[in-house]
């Protein structure tokens, strides 16, 4: 069987995972040839046959002919630009880059399309996901005309946040809990329902721990058709919800607690609204649990459709040109936290950086690094040191 040689750059926790599930064999097509961290003592651990101290020496070593980029958040650009450069397949870890100007840059980067360019969003393999997706992509629910996600059920200690220097920094991590934690949900969010045309946030920086970064977001989208949603996450409540609920013309869908559960009405709410000579009286419904089995095959489903993509020119579950979408979501909730105003989308990209920029200058970990004005290069580079 003809398998892919693979490198995972960056082996410390969710690179190690991966590199642990292509070792155990849950990916037949897939070889773990190649391993690269600054870290010494998590490159001694990692199990491959080559390692590296340096990303860009396995980039260039010949010893695999796709990558696995599953460092900190803001080595992704630099990386996967160098390994797009070299010819090499790409897989990045979410999010793909920090802010929608470096989305763009790694995204031009990608000019020879027979080179496989995916994101990991293995939430995409969720019989749940997939089911709401498709019961509005085939028009069954009718008309959205309200989301609302609730997502506080990300509870982290200052001992989470205080694990390394770079956490929850402008400068080592380019946001919260909407960089860090939400990026999946934020995915979702845009492939189930689309892209609204605006964003109005309100994001606490720090409000339940000691973090320059947001912890707690409630944001408002507006559609161009005039339909609503609400996106609520937080890293400081507990105990947490994880509730999404879909108001639309056949009814309401509810997910929660791994169950689908659709209150269909009888007749269009619409229809019903204007044809009906009661005051009070709503159309019937009937309730319907929608059968759905397990989470899907997660990231172990991503690299394997991965691979496929590779040797057999098979679909992605996630191409990498999609993660700019929640990207731009998340910037532009935090760009209206810091401007108190709506956010009109598509999002001022080069304000957004600057804005950023400016946050970097005086946060707590860049500061020990903008003294020896480092390159971004020597910034990616860093990574397994942050």
């Amino acid at each position: 069987m003809k398998k892919i040689r693979l490198g995972v750059i960056g082996t410390g926790s969710m690179g190690a995972a991966h590199a642990g599930w292509i070792s155990a064999r849950k990916t037949p097509r897939i070889e773990l040839t190649a391993v690269a961290d600054t870290d010494p003592k998590v490159l001694e651990a990692a199990c491959a046959p080559n390692k590296f101290a340096d990303a860009r020496a396995l980039i260039a070593s010949g010893t695999c002919e796709a990558v696995l980029i599953a460092t900190p958040h803001y080595a992704h650009t630099e990386l996967g630009i160098a390994a797009l450069e070299a010819g090499l397949h790409v897989l990045v870890e979410k999010p793909i880059s920090v802010h929608v100007a470096d989305c763009r840059r790694l995204i031009a980067a990608h000019k020879n399309k027979d080179q496989v360019f995916a994101a990991m969003f293995n939430q995409r393999t969720d019989p749940h996901y997939l089911k709401l997706r498709e019961l509005l992509k085939s028009g069954e629910l009718g008309v959205v005309q309200r989301v609302q996600w609730t997502i506080t059920n990300w509870f982290r200690s200052q001992t989470y946040y205080s694990s390394g220097g770079w956490r929850a920094t402008w400068g080592g991590e380019g946001g919260g809990v909407l960089l860090n934690q939400c990026p999946h949900n934020l995915d979702l969010f845009q492939w189930i329902f689309g892209m609204p045309e605006r964003v109005t946030a309100i994001c606490k920086f720090g409000r339940y721990h000691d973090i320059e970064v947001e912890d707690d977001v409630t944001a408002c989208l507006e559609y161009p058709d005039g339909s609503t949603s609400t996106f609520i996450a937080s890293t400081g409540e507990f105990p947490g919800t994880n509730r999404l609920e879909v108001a639309c013309d056949r009814g309401r869908v509810v997910l929660e607690a791994g169950s689908l559960k659709w209150t269909r009405t009888v007749r269009g709410v619409e229809e019903f609204c204007y044809a009906t000579p009661e005051k009070w009286t709503g159309p019937a419904v009937w309730n319907i649990e929608i059968p759905t089995n397990g989470s899907g095959d997660q990231h172990i489903g991503v690299l394997n459709n991965f691979a496929d993509a590779i040797l057999d020119q098979t679909p992605l579950i996630a191409p990498a040109s999609d993660g700019i979408h929640s990207v731009e979501l998340a910037n532009a909730m935090i760009f209206s936290g810091w401007t108190g105003r709506p956010v009109t989308l598509p999002l001022d990209a080069g304000a957004y950086e600057a804005a950023l920029k400016e946050k970097i200058s005086s946060s707590r970990f860049v500061k020990k690094v903008v003294d020896l004005n480092p390159s971004p290069r020597d910034m990616a580079n860093s990574f397994g040191k942050l």
